[in-house]
């Protein structure tokens, strides 16, 4: 027996005072409305009313259940419409997983935009440069820049982040400018440990064609601000995001090499669990954040 369905009949038959009425207003027949109502006796073990061929009554205990089971159904309502606001309406605690330095640099900015457009939202950030699992650790959404798709979530494309190869100008001076990829063998490297190229640099060069390189470390690190000071201090050629290294080069602090050559482009993802009953912050969200990071599109 579906007990909530049997509340819900029970409540019905005593408001309108007739089975009749009550099937009809709960679209069933009045058979399913005198099975529902005898089975609900049986369980409960006790007459709820009492029947006589011109009118319903209740006994004791069924006056008692009445005015129990219409306060429950009446507040499951108001839950389920609470619930159903949430949905349509962007409000509660939003987390936001992020890599740290797109987080810091590129996303930062643009929380007070967000916030003052959708001010029933409280923003949880975490700026995590590893890959986490959305579900099992309690992320409604997560930004990610990788080559890798998500093949269990929902992937929206935000933008791209285009890579520069640049090292400073006294380590070029010491070292010599690398004319071709395979000359970054012969150089001290500065990487990112969750970077997509690991230890094997790609690039499309002026003809179109992939040329792969395998790089020797000098340092590497799981924070890219890391590999870019030690970068701005002359210890070796980096490879990190526009985002991240852009504005040192257009300082001069670093010089943009192989300039001839254009590492792939990485996507920029925002991941959530499913489009089936998207909650209305997760919405916004991901349409914010399409519209912020419009110039990074292309």
């Amino acid at each position: 027996m579906d007990r909530l369905r049997a509340y819900e009949i029970f409540v019905a038959v005593v408001a309108r005072g007739s089975f009749t009425r009550a099937a009809d207003a709960l679209d069933t027949s009045p058979a399913n409305v005198t099975r529902y109502i005898a089975e609900l006796e049986a369980h409960l073990r006790t007459r709820l009313i009492n029947r006589t061929s011109r009118r319903l009554s209740l006994t004791e205990g069924g006056e008692a259940l009445y005015e129990r089971a219409k306060s429950m159904l009446e507040e499951l309502a108001e839950t389920e419409a609470l619930a159903t606001t949430a949905s349509l309406q962007p409000r509660g605690r939003l987390r936001i997983s992020a890599p740290l330095s797109f987080g810091s640099l590129v996303l930062a900015p643009l929380w007070p935009r967000f916030m003052a457009r959708y001010p029933d939202v409280e923003l949880d950030i975490g700026l995590i440069d590893r890959m986490v699992d959305i579900v099992e650790e309690g992320w409604d959404l997560a930004i990610r820049i990788s080559r890798i798709a998500s093949g269990t979530h929902i992937a929206r494309r935000l933008g791209r982040s285009h890579n520069i190869v640049a090292a400073s100008p006294g380590y070029l001076a010491a070292h010599g400018m690398p004319k071709v990829p395979a000359d970054l063998a012969h150089h001290a490297c500065l990487g990112y440990t969750y970077g997509a190229a690991s230890d094997e640099w790609q690039f499309a060069g002026p003809d179109g064609g992939l040329e792969s390189v395998r790089v020797r470390w000098a340092l590497r690190a799981n924070n890219g601000e890391t590999a870019r000071v030690a970068a701005l201090a002359g210890a070796g050629v980096i490879w990190q995001p526009a985002f991240v290294i852009g504005d040192d080069v257009r300082a001069g602090r670093l010089v943009e090499v192989l300039p001839g050559y254009r590492m792939p482009p990485i996507d920029i993802q925002a991941i959530y669990a499913s489009r089936r009953h998207l909650s209305a912050k997760v919405r916004v969200m991901v349409d914010f954040l399409v519209e912020a990071l419009a110039p990074m599109a292309a």
